[in-house]
């Protein structure tokens, strides 16, 4: 045999990031290896935290020290060695907000080679001047219409929004938008000093009085006195007046707070701008065409109809037409050619969103790469599963690795080689089982993949509940639904289904708390449950409360005076000022990346030395947040409020994480998880409408079955459980299933089949129905 002189194994040896516990490992190069295991268990942590952040530290070496300042740089990997490491690309899923900004042009680098195709080879008005191609973004000073500033929309407001029941006076709020508490009595003060009726009802104010009071952009300054207390002084000040419709729009364009931002919101009315249409270009750029076409028009097409009309006259044309095709063929074979290059990101559905980063990937033609896939089927229909495998085998033929962290049983048996983790979660797991071809996981007793890879058999036949009403939804034409009425039956569990970008989010989008039969609504989805380290399990869920009343209920703290506070990291007095409770400090390295070493006075334990001796049943409180649930569970038990809210954490399989574990570690899944557990701890009140995203993302088929377990109970408990699903085996237990398509974008938003599993399963245009239909016993 011919020997290649290079390794052809990738050698992990000592791996101990997060839970690993030193492992070795060998897997093959130019395969398709997936990396499974239960939630928790340590593949990320071996496949993204070990392997790609090695080889991006090694890559970074090679960089010139200066340009190394300007990239964010990941510290190196807690590992023995690595051999046989080809250079790596990751495709993680980013959870990210993305903005209003940000589109499938953008995302895919696709509007960069029209706009070029308009600036190099665009029909120009006579005797206009040829522009550049920063001239055709909306994102642009040079593109953007000045008027909308590129964004397509104009908010403005009217007196109807501002002042919703014109009943009231001025002092009783009849002015809905402005703040409230003091500064909203501020400018009621300001208008009584400036002569205004502020006691007379809103509509007997004469018109031009209402029109100053809401939409002048004068800013008079007055002196107030204010009425007095008899128990206060009041002295006057120098008060300036702002409009309501200023106020408006100040706080929805300025406010860093969700909050006040969505309360502006609810004065605004959005309308397509006037002076570009909702183009968002300047008249400028919309003067040019290309086969008689604006780049607007261009962008709003499906991709698969633009693919068609690009044919180039001149050669320059020519040249750049066959490169955006070259660039439209891998979304389309990846059954994206529905979207549009305007369509923008926070509309796209994350498993949308992950395949438009492939399909950027399949261009490149990179060679003898590493890819390293975060659960590429994500969102994914079955139906869109087939065509992903389709693609990572095209990745490997071009002879690439393609390493992927997957709980999909489809993708799992579609690998060449399996490296299974655990044998649980957390501390129970970080050890590799099993390294080799698929077929022989069967003979690891410890995996607890192998029990469900290898056994097809449909699960039991559940009896479908009998709905106790139902919820009417609709017409709704929002997105691409097209004006579609649904029913949700109350009392009962009901999965949403379909191909990725049917319209099923926006569907469920439609179940609002003002819907008759809704008594109380909770959305449970991905979203992060913190953005900072200071974010953790145990402040999300309440926990952190309890434990530090008993704290401060101890001799130790009654003998100092500690109260709650003294016991939290987040406020001076009880943490360590050194890092300001965060247990850790950066280090600046200059041409290396920014370490952060555990603090050099508390050791990473976030409080001072007094608090740290304040002890309960031996252990002090940093001792505590580095707890285990599990292990909390059992330190609590008799403590009944933990006790209850750890109870519910184990509930829904999150026995592994650490009571202080940073929200910034967490993965979608996890916090998902963790907001549905924090809603499971508190009292039930009454019917409530649970709404889910796509709830086992991110799980393994044996946390799926812990987690339908907790659903199931609620429904069983007098409530309604909707969630939008791909898992067939969640739908197989449904009591009803809703199935939208038939395929994405312009080809879906009806509803092609709705009814309990069975009869859904025998729907004739429904792409779910044969995958249905194997699950269904």
């Amino acid at each position: 045999m011919h020997q290649s002189p290079h390794d052809p194994y990738v050698r992990v040896r000592g791996a101990r990031e997060h839970n690993l516990k030193g492992v070795d490992v060998d897997v093959p190069r130019d395969v398709l290896a997936v990396f499974t295991g239960v939630s928790g268990s340590g593949k990320s942590s071996l496949a993204f935290g070990t392997i790609y952040a090695e080889a991006q530290r090694r890559y970074f070496e090679s960089v010139a020290p200066y340009a190394r300042r300007l990239i964010h740089q990941v510290g190196a990997p807690k590992v023995g060695e690595i051999t046989g490491l080809p250079p790596a690309v990751s495709l993680q899923q980013r959870r990210a907000a993305p903005t209003s900004r940000s589109s499938v042009g953008t995302v895919t680098n696709l509007s960069n080679s029209l706009r070029m195709l308009f600036s190099r080879a665009g029909e120009y008005p006579p005797g206009a001047e040829r522009l550049d191609s920063d001239a055709f973004s909306p994102n642009t000073a040079a593109g953007a219409c000045p008027r909308c500033h590129g964004l397509g929309q104009v908010h403005d407001t009217s007196e109807e929004l501002l002042v919703p029941d014109p009943s009231l006076s001025v002092r009783e709020g009849a002015i809905a938008a402005w703040p409230g508490a003091w500064q909203g009595k501020n400018l009621r003060d300001i208008l009584d000093a400036l002569g205004y009726d502020v006691d007379r009802p809103w509509r007997e104010l004469p018109a031009e009085q209402r029109h100053w009071i809401l939409f002048t952009d004068e800013q008079p300054v007055v002196t107030v006195h204010p009425v007095r207390d008899a128990d206060r002084i009041q002295r006057p000040y120098q008060g300036t007046y702002t409009s309501a419709r200023r106020y408006v729009l100040k706080t929805f364009s300025d406010t860093k707070s969700p909050t006040l931002r969505k309360k502006a919101e609810r004065f605004l009315a959005s309308a397509p701008c006037p002076d570009c249409g909702g183009s968002r270009l300047r008249p400028e750029a919309l003067a040019v065409t290309f086969g008689g076409r604006t780049i607007a028009e261009l962008a709003s097409l499906p991709l698969t109809d633009l693919a068609e009309l690009l044919d180039g006259g001149s050669e320059t044309a020519r040249v750049l037409t066959g490169d955006l095709k070259s660039r439209i063929t891998p979304v389309v074979e990846l059954g994206l050619g529905y979207l549009s290059l305007g369509r923008s990101t926070p509309t796209l559905s994350a498993g949308e969103l992950q395949r438009l980063r492939l399909a950027t990937q399949l261009r490149s033609g990179l060679f003898g790469v590493v890819y390293v896939l975060d659960e590429p089927s994500a969102g994914l229909h079955p139906a869109d599963t087939e065509a992903l495998l389709t693609v990572l085998e095209r990745l490997k033929a071009a002879g690439n690795s393609v390493f992927v962290v997957e709980h999909h049983l489809e993708v799992v048996r579609g690998a060449d080689w399996l490296v299974d983790v655990g044998p649980g979660a957390g501390e129970h797991g970080g050890r590799v089982l099993y390294s080799g071809p698929p077929a022989e996981l069967a003979s690891v007793e410890e995996s607890a993949t192998a029990a469900f890879l290898f056994d097809e058999a449909p699960g039991p036949a559940r009896e479908v509940r009998e709905p106790r009403g139902w919820l009417k939804v609709g017409p709704v034409g929002r997105h691409n639904l097209r004006e579609v009425t649904a029913e949700f039956p109350l009392g009962a569990f009901t999965a949403v289904t379909g191909v990725s970008g049917s319209g099923k989010s926006t569907l469920i989008g439609e179940l609002t708390e003002e819907l008759e039969g809704v008594d109380r609504l909770v959305r449970v989805d991905q979203r992060p449950i913190g953005r900072t380290p200071r974010s953790n399990l145990a402040t999300y869920t309440g926990l952190f409360d309890v434990v530090r009343k008993v704290f401060a209920a101890t001799d130790a703290a009654r003998e100092h005076g500690y109260g709650v506070g003294r016991f939290s990291f987040n406020v001076a007095g009880g943490r360590c000022e050194t890092c300001q409770g965060e247990g850790f400090v950066s280090v600046e390295l200059l041409f290396l990346p920014s370490t952060y070493a555990p603090c050099p006075d508390c050791g990473g334990a976030r409080y001072n030395p007094e608090t740290l001796r304040v002890a309960y049943r031996g252990r002090n409180i940093a001792e505590v947040l580095d707890l285990t649930v599990e292990a909390a569970a059992e330190f609590f038990a008799d403590v009944p409020a933990a006790a209850r809210s750890l109870g519910t954490l184990l509930d829904v399989g999150l026995g592994y994480l650490r009571l202080g574990q940073p929200a910034t570690e967490l993965s979608g899944g996890e916090a998902q998880r963790i907001k549905l557990a924090s809603e499971l701890q508190r009292g039930r009140r009454g019917h409530t409408l649970y709404l889910l995203d796509e709830p086992t993302t991110g799980l393994h088929p044996a946390d799926v079955e812990v987690l339908m377990d907790r659903l199931h109970g609620l429904v069983d408990a007098g409530h309604t459980v909707v969630v939008v699903e791909h898992d067939m085996t969640v739908v197989a237990g449904a009591d009803w299933v809703i199935d939208l398509g038939p395929g994405g974008g312009d080809q879906g938003g009806r509803i092609v089949a709705a009814g309990p599993p069975q009869r859904v399963a025998r729907a004739r245009d429904s792409a779910t129905a044969p995958y249905l239909a194997r699950v269904l016993p």
